[in-house]
């Protein structure tokens, strides 16, 4: 039996409610809160938070030398309407290499790595 179970991710951010209006039009839910800590509670999903982070440094990906912290793996349906709808968003392309993959991988507006992976 787990002794407990996923609340939230929380990712550290410039403009918490910014970043959470990002994910909430990538994959949908209600963002709440103001200020320093926004969520975002996503339907069927842990909560997404985000907090304001003074000198957020983004991650660098695929940078040996540097962490990617943490990233999110997003499932879609088709990853070349997912991709046309997440550049649109602001996100922007960190792997435009091997486009025969079954993901592509993507920077938030505050940096931060996820990936498109087909179903």
């Amino acid at each position: 039996m787990p002794v407990a179970k996923v609340g939230a991710v929380v990712l550290d951010c410039p403009d918490p409610r910014a970043l959470a209006g990002f994910y909430a039009a990538l994959v949908g839910g209600t963002v709440e809160g103001e200020g320093r800590w926004v969520d975002l509670e996503v339907p069927g999903g842990p909560t997404l938070a985000f907090q304001e982070a003074p000198g957020h440094v983004p991650p660098r990906w695929p940078e040996t030398d540097g962490s990617q912290q943490f990233h999110l793996d997003l499932t879609v349906d088709d990853l070349d309407a997912a991709e046309k709808e997440a550049l649109a968003l602001g996100a922007k392309p960190l792997d435009t290499q091997d486009r025969s993959r079954t993901f592509r991988v993507y920077a938030d507006p505050a940096g931060h790595p996820f990936c498109l992976c087909a179903c």
